[in-house]
């Protein structure tokens, strides 16, 4: 693999990409159209080339990335899996893609019904009463329902400042919990890596909102305690949250109202065809047990007889999350998902992402730990203790996964197990490309007996080596200076 150089590097003075047409109007002093204090003076070294070259660099820039369309991408918890293209195109439809948000309603009736029907699919999916589409994220909508649980108290008039939240729950519930200004209760998962009812029972009490879990957890383990622990929940007038991340494990399968849960978010990112990380942007809808819906964020979308509307007249709710609805092409492509699968599509995605995820748990439990062997979900949690003592590291395993192809696993997550190895096939992947997985982890546990010494210096054929990640995080460098004299 060939040196690559910087943009700045391969730059030669004088030689430019364009040739501006002539002006022919008075030339104007910068200074006179732009505050002086928003001028830059210090673009020493700012790069000219040729036209071509920039094309080329961008293009060889391009080749560098990493996605679900190049190569298999396990991240746990995050669901990077393949979506249809048809659902790109029907969000590149016009009439979607340059709808603009302050339109009159009589103007975009066709989106306004899709918006009101995807609302009625994924109540009907995650077993709700009502829903908000206006969270732009998972995290988003965690606060949303937080902020509606913190309403419906201070409107009965009752002081419940404080959230259970498991230590297998996604990590982002302490966060929204504080933001909505709850106290953050723990409660320690069992051996078996759920929770169980009396450590809830001897938590709950008056002052508590409820409990924020995420079923299945993080450890990719069903949470079979749900109905009773929901029902300790309620019995002290609190709520039920979940998580709804780890959908693509249940959809079709079984509803999380019908459960006991009261409130969820649904992660249009990770279950419902929207590209992740990074290629956004993201959609948390929240939905709520009909208590709790005249708290939800204005405006949503109510069916009238002469078409549809935005309610906005809702003295109880919480107000907005966000400047406009949400984020629209999101919403087309999730519904676009959803109507072309329909329920046995959708229960069959479940059904393979479980069966993908239990088939590399078997395949590797005899090479790397694997802390809590039961039946999984859609995604298994192994550590690295067989391969401590040869003196390799999960970030060993992650950084020769680079060299064999595949994007790393999720690393050091859940932090209930030391140096875990959190994988999720999806149900998109093929046994082949599973396989193929499967005989590089087992490769990589080889070399870490024979030659650890292999793994510690890993990716050995990435156009960038290791690097120094504290150091990387602690003290970025993010833009390129040129070398001043004196320098070297």
């Amino acid at each position: 693999m060939r040196e690559r150089r910087l943009i700045f590097e391969k730059s030669r003075k004088g030689r430019t990409a364009v040739e501006p047409p002539h002006v022919d109007v008075p030339e104007v002093d910068p200074e006179e159209l732009i505050p002086e204090n928003l001028l830059r003076d210090d673009l020493e070294g700012f790069p000219e080339l040729s036209e071509l070259d920039v094309v080329r660099h961008y293009t060889e820039l391009s080749t560098l990335n990493f996605g679900v369309d190049t190569g298999f991408y396990p991240l746990g918890s995050c669901t990077m899996k393949y979506n249809p293209r048809i659902d790109e195109d029907v969000a590149a439809l016009e009439g979607f893609c340059m709808l603009h948000p302050y339109q009159p309603e009589e103007h975009c009736q066709g989106s306004l019904r899709l918006m009101h029907e995807l609302s009625g699919y994924l109540c009907e999916i995650g077993g709700m009463d009502a829903l908000t589409l206006q969270p732009s994220a998972g995290a988003q909508g965690e606060l949303c329902g937080l902020l509606v649980l913190s309403a419906y108290f201070k409107d009965r008039g009752e002081r419940r400042d404080k959230i259970i939240i498991p230590d297998t729950a996604h990590g982002t519930n302490p966060a929204s919990s504080a933001l909505a200004g709850f106290d953050v209760v723990d409660v320690t998962s069992s051996k078996k890596g759920i929770i169980e009812p009396e450590d809830v029972e001897r938590l709950m009490d008056e002052r508590t909102a409820g409990i924020m879990l995420t079923n299945p957890n993080t450890l990719g383990l069903f949470e079979e305690n749900i109905k009773e622990i929901a029902r300790i929940v309620h019995a002290k007038g609190g709520f039920v949250y979940c998580d709804g991340a780890n959908l693509n494990a249940l959809m079709g399968i079984a509803r999380l109202g019908d459960m006991g849960v009261d409130l969820v978010q649904f992660n249009l990112h990770k279950t419902f065809a929207t590209p992740h990380g990074g290629g956004g942007p993201g959609s948390g809808p929240l939905g709520v047990k009909k208590v709790l819906a005249p708290y939800l964020p204005v405006p949503w979308v109510e069916k009238t007889e002469d078409g549809y509307r935005l309610v906005t007249d809702a003295p109880k709710s919480i107000g907005r999350c966000r400047a406009f609805y949400g984020n629209f092409l999101v919403m087309v492509k999730a519904y676009a998902y959803i109507r072309r699968m329909g329920r046995a599509g959708l229960k069959e995605a479940s059904r393979m992402a479980i069966l993908n995820a239990n088939y590399i748990k078997e395949r590797l439990k005899d090479t790397y730990h694997l802390p809590h062997p039961q039946t999984c979900m859609h995604e298994c949690v192994f550590s690295d203790r067989y391969l401590q003592q040869h003196g390799v590291t999960t970030m060993d395993v992650a950084k020769r996964l680079i060299d064999y192809g595949f994007h790393p696993p999720t690393v050091y997550f859940p932090l209930v197990v030391k140096g875990a190895i959190m994988i999720e096939p999806t149900e998109t992947e093929s046994p082949e490309t599973l396989d193929e997985f499967i005989e590089a982890m087992k490769s990589i546990a080889r070399e870490a007996k024979e030659t650890p010494e292999l793994l510690k210096n890993a990716p050995h054929t990435a156009p960038v080596k290791r690097v120094d990640e504290v150091r990387a995080s602690r003290m970025p460098v993010v833009r390129w200076k040129p070398v001043s004299e004196g320098d070297g």
